[in-house]
């Protein structure tokens, strides 16, 4: 099991996390990302979306 976490105070809104990986971000009602489901059994694009997010908000763990 993984977790998926993304500082939402760090957050600029450009939707990259999203373009990335829809499966686990959309984007909220305020303009910024969020996740979709903080606990994932496959990580998969999440750790794409962290490493393409420019201001290095999402963060993937393996538990």
């Amino acid at each position: 099991m993984s977790k998926i976490t993304l500082e939402k105070e760090k957050c600029i809104g450009c939707g990259t996390c999203i373009a990335v990986c829809p499966e686990h971000f959309e984007m909220g009602e305020d303009g910024f990302a969020r996740v979709k489901n903080s606990e994932a059994e496959e990580v998969g694009c999440s750790v794409n979306a962290a490493q393409s997010c420019p201001v290095q908000c999402i963060h993937v763990k393996s538990e």
